[in-house]
């Protein structure tokens, strides 16, 4: 067991390393709007739940192309929660990688989004649309659909309680739909509520609870240009109990 949670913390942090060297710092000129769900920027992020300290790095890139911004966003979740008393181990229970790239033109973004759970030994993989409308007063909404699949390690709890033979599978597909929403309250506060449905389109019937409607509460506070806090709640039926996180974003 010290092993794999080892290599679970040399895997993540390893990735992460890779992230940092490439970031490199902007002029003042050239900071996002953090209250933007679809704004493109380098950061770091830190974040403290109930289950561990979660980091995230993201770097934007050039794309080459005047009209689209682009970045990778890493993060990596459930870490030291043991040495603090909290739900889980002390290494990382999960990764998520995702790119984005956005049309300013259009206002049309998208999103490859990859995700594994090491405790349940699951993850995902998907490719979505989303697409800024109009800002109607302090209200702009960003709709989104797309497509994915799930993959497991045969001995997932899930596909197989008691164990099967080494390998991989893809047991499920899903098509998720939903929409990212922020309302503005002042200059340095802001709001997001994103509820998002998925469904299952084919697959094993084990997979069946990981999908329906979830749901995102986001409060937010502008510190300055580079720096925000950020406090999530997320809940809804296709996920396990609620999870609240408190996190701190720093733009390069």
């Amino acid at each position: 067991m010290t092993n794999i949670n080892t290599n679970k913390s040399i895997l993540a942090l390893s990735l992460a390393t890779i992230f940092s060297l490439s970031i490199s710092p902007v002029s003042a000129n050239d900071y996002q709007d953090m209250s933007d769900p679809m704004a493109v920027y380098s950061q770091a992020g830190f974040g403290i739940t109930d289950k561990g300290i979660n980091l995230k790095l993201g770097q934007s890139y050039d794309t080459n192309n005047d009209d689209t911004m682009a970045m990778h966003v890493l993060e990596a979740k459930g870490f030291a929660a043991d040495t603090f008393g909290l739900k889980g181990d002390d290494s990382f229970d999960s990764l998520r990688y995702r790119h984005f790239n956005v049309d300013m033109t259009t206002g049309l973004g998208t999103q490859a989004d990859l995700s594994w759970d090491f405790d349940a030994k699951v993850g995902s993989v998907s490719y979505s649309l989303i697409q800024a409308l109009p800002q109607m007063g302090p209200l702009q909404l960003y709709p989104l659909a797309g497509l994915g699949l799930n993959v497991a390690d045969v001995h997932s709890t899930l596909l197989d309680p008691e164990g099967g033979s080494i390998g991989y599978a893809i047991p499920s597909s899903f098509a998720i739909a939903g929409i990212y929403s922020k309302i503005e309250i002042t200059d340095s506060i802001w709001l997001n509520y994103n509820p998002m449905y998925s469904t299952q389109l084919g697959g094993v019937k084990e997979f069946s609870s990981l999908y329906g409607w979830q749901h995102e509460v986001v409060t937010s506070y502008q510190l300055n240009t580079q720096s925000n806090i950020r406090a999530f709640w997320n809940f809804g039926e296709a996920l396990n109990g609620t999870d609240f996180r408190v996190e701190y974003n720093y733009q390069f």
